[in-house]
């Protein structure tokens, strides 16, 4: 994940002798930082602390008294947010284990004792770094797209297709994708892909000051490797006590960390927390051709207009048999007057395998009929990214931008650097 939490202090340093802890708190204080913020100690009360705190956007630790510093980061990279910039400090003049510090995913490693004119460089670049726009060279960002998935009655397939949307996201179009199950006593996104809803969700709604980018990659459980859902299994003889500001902020956060959201959102919601749709970019309503899914589409409809105007909407019919239905697909149009955007057969086979396997719809049945058009409908919404990073790129500098620095998490199969920095181990 790469999420930059908002409350996150902008440095912090851990260092293992007072002249150090001087000069650093010395050059922080000029620099219109916290001194506060820098403590005695190294590397281990680096991880002891963040392990329980969010970490700053810069991050400037000490491993004088590491005795293998590149197995001891990786520690470090355990409890620390990406999107950190770190900076290492220490007494071991080696260029070796500079270069291999700096593939690891730290920024700079400065020897001992530490001069006031080269640390305050070496923070104004690492400044420089983090404010600099994300992304690779060549690479353009997308827009992060957020997607409710809404049914116009219960049992119509809408938590059905939410989590086979969120599977397509995040292994056909291979974008990190967060996955928001919002029904908290009854929700079924974690059972559909085989995996225990944990206590993320009841927390985060428990504690919303809490949320913040640190809470969201230890909260979320990880169904693959682009693809974390948020869920709960709250008893039902615990109402929902909230005002909805757990649930804004972890969207917030999922757009800092994710390319794509998709919320499983209960019609509850939408009546108690509307405010949940004003960011929102596209919306799945999922009906039957039925008499009742006809009405409450029309309903549906009327309130997403007022309510959130932004977004690109998707009439989706499920279930859908040939002369089967109460509507035939013409008088449902006309009755909420607009097309159906995708039109999903009934395939009660391809369902019950996809339950035996313990899979989402459309990982399970990838070459059905149904599954083609969930395909499809993915493709539709993950298009909107796409046409916001075409507009990116549009703009002078639209692409490139400074380097990631960070642990993110530390990959030690980064090119190594072919020359020392100024200043660095010689």
């Amino acid at each position: 994940m790469a999420g930059i939490a908002k409350n996150r202090d902008m440095f912090a340093a851990f260092c293992c002798d007072d002249a150090t802890l001087d000069i650093v708190r010395a050059v922080a204080a000029d620099m219109g930082w916290q001194p506060e913020k820098c403590a005695r100690g190294g590397l281990r009360n680096a991880v002891q602390s963040l392990s329980i705190s969010a970490s700053p956007s810069i991050l400037l630790v000490d491993l004088s008294e590491s005795g293998d510093p590149l197995n001891d980061i990786n520690a470090l990279a355990e409890v620390c947010e990406p999107g950190t910039v770190v900076i290492a400090v220490g007494q071991v003049n080696d260029v070796r284990l500079y270069r291999d510090l700096v593939a690891s995913g730290i920024q700079d490693y400065l020897l001992k004792p530490l001069s006031i004119g080269q640390l305050r460089d070496t923070l104004a670049q690492a400044q420089a770094i983090f404010n600099a726009p994300r992304g690779g060279d060549g690479v353009a960002t997308r827009r992060h797209v957020a997607t409710a998935v809404v049914g116009t009655r219960g049992g119509v397939g809408a938590s059905t297709l939410a989590t086979s949307l969120a599977w397509a996201f995040s292994t056909d179009a291979k974008r990190p994708t967060a996955l928001l199950d919002l029904d908290v006593h009854f929700g079924t996104g974690a059972l559909t892909l085989d995996l225990e809803p944990g206590r993320g969700l009841t927390d985060a709604i428990d504690n919303p000051s809490r949320i913040d980018g640190l809470f969201i990659e230890r909260a979320m459980i990880r169904a693959n490797d682009n693809l974390a859902i948020l869920s709960a299994e709250a008893p039902i003889n615990a109402p929902l006590m909230t005002d909805g500001s757990a649930f804004v902020q972890l969207q917030e956060e999922f757009r800092h960390a994710f390319e794509m959201t998709v919320v499983d959102m209960p019609r509850n919601m939408l009546i108690n927390f509307p405010n949940l749709m004003a960011d929102v970019g596209a919306v799945v309503v999922v009906t039957e051709l039925t008499l009742a899914g006809a009405r409450d589409a029309i309903r549906l409809l009327a309130w997403l207009k007022g309510n959130a105007p932004q977004a690109h909407v998707h009439v989706v019919a499920n279930k859908v048999q040939a002369g089967v239905g109460e509507i035939s697909r013409p008088d449902f149009e006309a009755s909420i007057e607009r097309k159906l955007g995708f039109v999903i057969p009934f395939d009660a086979k391809a369902a019950v395998n996809a339950a035996k396997l313990g899979q989402t719809f459309i990982a399970a049945n990838r070459t059905s009929k149904a599954g083609t058009v969930i395909k499809d409908i993915a493709a539709a919404i993950a298009s909107l990214a796409d046409d916001g990073a075409a507009a990116a790129d549009a703009k002078p500098g639209g692409k490139g931008g400074a380097k990631a620095s960070l642990l993110g998490k530390l990959d030690l199969k980064k090119i190594l650097p072919t020359k020392a920095k100024a200043g660095a181990p010689v």
